[in-house]
């Protein structure tokens, strides 16, 4: 039986921490068009189980008394990751309408020219590689957003697996 408090509850919980881990994604994104050659950005992304899992536990002590079920957990991070992905879909939407001015088209252009050797060594055309950029950079920027969304979804859900498997408490702590 579901408690309809408790989901109320558990989606409050994941809109703000879906919000925060919109934040770290918009910096990890912003760090990573504007200054590609630092790491950083991409250390904030690769952050993103370490967030959920880290609000999961915020969820958990606060709200819950210390206590919380896989499936409760695995919810949890779900609904995170999927407030966080509209989120970010917004930004990434605004950021292609009025703000990319071809940034985006000339990172991509520098990593194709940069990798092309790597890429030949794979068996793979430099005619190939760039018929891919041309249709990435045709798309609008409603659907390059659909597309991050659905990509960052999947992502969350398999990402909540382990996330919730490591969150779980069925004894609070003394």
């Amino acid at each position: 039986m579901i408690d309809a408090t408790a989901l109320v509850q558990l989606k409050a919980f994941a809109r703000q921490d879906g919000a925060i881990l919109a934040l770290a994604w918009t910096a990890s994104f912003a760090l990573i068009v504007y200054s590609p050659q630092y790491s950083l950005g991409n250390l904030l992304a690769l952050a993103t189980p370490f967030i959920v899992g880290w609000r999961l536990s915020r969820f958990r002590d606060y709200a819950l008394g210390g206590l919380i079920s896989f499936r409760r957990g695995f919810a949890f991070s779900c609904y995170t990751f999927f407030y966080a992905s509209l989120a970010f879909a917004l930004v990434q939407y605004l950021y292609f309408t009025f703000l990319d001015n071809g940034r985006m088209e000339d990172m991509l252009d520098n990593t194709i020219r940069i990798m092309t050797p790597i890429y030949k060594e794979q068996g793979i055309s430099p005619k190939e590689l760039n018929a891919a950029a041309e249709v990435l950079t045709s798309l609008s920027p409603i659907y390059i957003a659909i597309t991050f969304m659905m990509q960052n979804l999947f992502i969350g859900l398999l990402l909540s697996l382990p996330v919730a498997l490591f969150g779980r408490r069925s004894k609070p702590r003394l």
